[in-house]
C-alpha cells in the first residue's frame, strides 16, 4: 500500500523535473531559435541610435557571451541560480533577482485582488443553485467568462478612468490601482469557477443524504455548506490554475494598465531578447506554478479527509442539467446568419471615406479605421478561429482522458504547462517556427491548454476508483476492461467534456490575445482577436467594430453550454448513464448499513 501510494508522487515529481528543465532550456536557446540576431536586438534596446556596425555587434556579442554557446550560457546561469544569483540583465545591467521580486510582488497582489472578486462573483452565481435546488444551462456564466480580459480592460478604463474619472488609468501606486485589473481579470474567471460549481451542485443536493437533512429539520445553510464542501474536491485544483493564471496569464491586461507584473516582465525581457531576465521571470512564474498545485493537491485531499483512502466515496448520481432547445437553436441561428451574411461580403476591401462608419444597411455592423466592412471581417474570422479553437479543444479533451489514468504524470506536466502563460510559449513557438503566425499560435495554446481538463479528468478517476460502488464490482470479479469501459469512463468523460465545451471560448480567446500582442495571425487576416486588436485603438469612437467580435465570442460560450445541455437533457433513460445509476443504487442498497455511518460531508 504504502509503495503504490509513493509512486504517483514520484513520478509527479521526475515529471516536473524534466518539464522544467526542457522549459528552461528552451528559454535558453531562445537567441538560438530566434531569426533575430540576439546582439542586434540588445543593442537597439540599450541605444537605438547607435549604428549597429560589424565591430559594434562583435563587442556586443562578446560582451553577453554569445561565442561560447547556449550550454556554456546555460550552465553558467544555472551554477548562478545554485548561489541564489540570477544574472544581470542584458539590457539595463541591473541584478535580475530584484526585478523579477518586485514583478512578482505586483503580480501576487493583483492576483489576490482578482481571485477575490472571481470568488464574489462566483458565488453570486451558485447562490441561485444552492436556493432552489437545481441548476440551469448556465449560459449567461459562460458568456462571462468568454468576455475578452484586454477588451473588458480597456472599456474599464475608457469609462472608470478616462469618462468618469473615478479611478487611475496605469501604474502601480496603490490599491485604488487594483481595481480596474482585478475587475477584467476576476469577471471572466468568476463565470469560469461559478459555472463549474453550479453545474456539479445539483446532483449532490439531490443525493439522499440531503433528502434526509431537510427531513430532519436543518437549516438551509448548513446543507448549502455540505454540499460546497462535497462538491468541491474534484474542483480544487481548477481554482489552483485559475489562480496562477491570473498571474501569470494577465499579461494582456498588464500592458492595457501599465501594471509592472512579472507577466508584463517577461513579455518584455522576451521582446528584446534580455535572456537573463526572461529566464528568471519564467522561473518565478514555474515555482508559483508548482506552490499552487502542491496546495491545491493538499486542499483536496483535506477536504476528502479519510475517504479518499479508504475506499468509502459514493459518487452522487449523475443528473443532468436540461435547457430548453430553443436557447442553444436561437444562440446558433444568430450566430449562423451573421457569419454567413459576412462570409457574401468582402472582407479586403478598404474604402477610406466610410472610415469608421456607423451600422447602416450597406454596412450593418459599421466599418473599421481603414473603411473594412465589420460584418464581413467578423464572418471570415469565424472559421479560423472558432474551427482553431474547436480543433484545439477536441486535441485537449482526448489528452485529458488519457493522462486522467496517469495522475503522477499527468500532475508533474499539467503544474509546468499551467504555469506558462500563452504568451511565453508563444514567444518560443514563434522563435522556433519563423516568426508569428495562425499555426503557431494554435501549438503554442494546445501546448498549455490541456491542464485544467486533465486535473479534471485525474480528479474524476480517482474518486470513481476510490468509491465503494467499483470495490464491490471488484468483489464481485469484474474484470478491469469492463469496469473502466461501463462505470470509470462514463463517469469521467461526460463531465469532462461539458468542461472542454466550456473551455471552447477560452481557447478563443488565449487565440485572441496572441494576436492582440502580435503573436499570432498577422494582418490584413479577419481573425477576431485581431479585430479585438484592432479595434481598442478606436474603441471611444466606434464600439461596435469591438463590440462585434467580443458577442460573437459570448454567444459562442452560450451556444456551448446550453447546447450541450440540451443534449444531455434529452439523452434517453434506457442509456449505460442510467444502467450505471440503477447498478450503483442497488450496490448502495446492499452496502446500506457502511453508507448510513458514513459522514456525507467528509465524503
Amino acid at each position: 500500500m504504502k509503495s503504490a501510494a509513493k509512486q504517483p508522487v514520484s513520478s509527479a515529481g521526475l515529471t516536473r523535473f524534466l518539464c522544467l528543465v526542457a522549459v528552461l532550456g528552451a528559454v535558453g536557446l531562445l537567441p538560438w531559435l530566434s531569426r533575430n540576431d540576439p546582439a542586434l536586438t540588445v543593442l537597439r534596446a540599450r541605444s537605438a541610435e547607435q549604428e549597429p556596425t560589424e565591430e559594434t555587434l562583435s563587442a556586443m556579442r562578446e560582451d553577453l557571451g554569445l561565442g561560447a554557446g547556449p550550454l556554456s550560457l546555460l550552465g553558467n546561469w544555472a551554477a548562478g541560480l545554485l548561489r541564489g544569483d540570477l544574472g544581470t540583465s542584458w539590457v539595463s545591467g541591473a541584478d535580475v533577482l530584484p526585478s523579477v521580486v518586485a514583478g512578482l510582488q505586483v503580480s501576487l497582489g493583483l492576483m489576490g485582488a482578482a481571485l477575490a472578486t472571481a470568488v464574489v462573483l462566483a458565488a453570486l452565481l451558485v447562490a441561485p443553485v444552492l436556493v432552489r435546488g437545481r441548476g440551469s444551462a448556465g449560459a449567461f456564466a459562460a458568456m462571462l467568462a468568454a468576455v475578452p480580459e484586454f477588451l473588458l480592460a480597456t472599456v474599464a478604463l475608457l469609462v472608470c478612468g478616462v469618462w468618469l474619472g473615478w479611478l487611475p488609468t496605469a501604474g502601480w501606486a496603490g490599491p485604488e490601482y487594483l481595481v480596474l485589473p482585478a475587475l477584467a481579470l476576476g469577471v471572466p474567471a468568476g463565470g469560469l469557477l461559478g459555472r463549474l460549481v453550479a453545474d456539479a451542485l445539483p446532483a449532490v443536493l439531490d443525493e439522499r443524504w440531503g433528502e434526509l437533512w431537510r427531513g430532519a429539520g436543518v437549516s438551509r445553510a448548513r446543507i448549502a455548506g455540505a454540499a460546497l464542501r462535497r462538491v468541491l474536491p474534484p474542483l480544487v485544483p481548477q481554482f489552483g490554475m485559475v489562480a496562477v493564471g491570473l498571474t501569470g496569464g494577465a499579461v494582456a491586461v498588464e500592458v492595457v494598465f501599465a501594471v509592472p507584473g512579472i507577466g508584463r516582465t517577461a513579455l518584455g525581457a522576451a521582446k528584446s531578447q534580455d535572456l537573463p531576465l526572461l529566464q528568471g521571470s519564467v522561473l518565478a512564474l514555474l515555482l508559483l506554478g508548482l506552490v499552487a498545485g502542491a496546495s491545491a493537491t493538499l486542499a483536496r485531499r483535506r477536504l476528502l479527509g479519510p475517504a479518499l483512502r479508504d475506499a468509502g466515496l459514493t459518487l452522487p448520481p449523475a443528473r443532468p442539467v436540461r435547457a430548453h432547445a430553443a436557447i442553444p437553436v436561437t444562440l446558433f441561428a444568430v450566430l449562423a446568419v451573421t457569419i454567413g451574411w459576412g462570409l457574401l461580403r468582402d472582407p479586403y476591401t478598404v474604402t477610406t471615406a466610410d472610415r469608421l462608419a456607423t451600422p447602416s444597411w450597406a454596412h450593418p455592423l459599421g466599418t473599421d479605421a481603414l473603411g473594412r466592412d465589420v460584418l464581413a471581417r467578423l464572418g471570415h474570422g469565424a472559421a479560423s478561429t472558432v474551427g482553431t479553437a474547436a480543433a484545439i479543444c477536441a486535441l485537449s479533451l482526448l489528452v485529458a482522458l488519457a493522462l486522467g489514468f496517469l495522475p503522477g504524470v499527468a500532475a508533474g506536466a499539467a503544474d509546468i504547462a499551467n504555469a506558462l502563460p500563452p504568451v511565453i510559449v508563444g514567444i518560443l513557438v514563434a522563435a522556433a517556427a519563423a516568426g508569428p503566425g495562425t499555426a503557431g499560435a494554435a501549438l503554442a495554446v494546445a501546448l498549455i491548454s490541456w491542464p485544467a481538463l486533465s486535473a479534471h479528468a485525474a480528479a474524476l478517476v480517482q474518486e470513481v476508483r476510490a468509491s465503494s460502488f467499483l470495490t464491490a464490482q471488484r468483489a464481485m470479479g469484474a474484470t478491469p476492461w469492463w469496469i473502466l469501459t461501463r462505470h470509470v469512463l462514463p463517469s469521467v468523460a461526460a463531465p469532462v467534456a461539458r468542461h472542454a465545451l466550456l473551455r471552447l471560448p477560452g481557447i478563443a480567446l488565449a487565440l485572441a490575445s496572441l494576436g492582440f500582442l502580435g503573436l499570432g495571425s498577422q494582418p490584413p487576416t479577419p481573425e477576431w482577436g485581431l479585430l479585438l486588436d484592432e479595434s481598442r485603438a478606436y474603441v471611444e469612437r466606434a464600439p461596435w467594430a469591438a463590440l462585434a467580435p467580443a458577442v460573437a465570442l459570448a454567444l459562442l460560450a452560450g451556444l456551448a453550454v446550453s447546447g450541450a445541455a440540451a443534449a444531455q437533457g434529452r439523452r434517453p433513460r434506457g442509456d449505460g448513464r442510467s444502467r450505471h445509476r440503477r447498478g450503483g443504487a442497488r450496490v448502495a442498497g446492499g452496502a446500506s448499513a457502511t453508507t448510513r455511518k458514513e459522514n456525507p460531508v467528509a465524503a
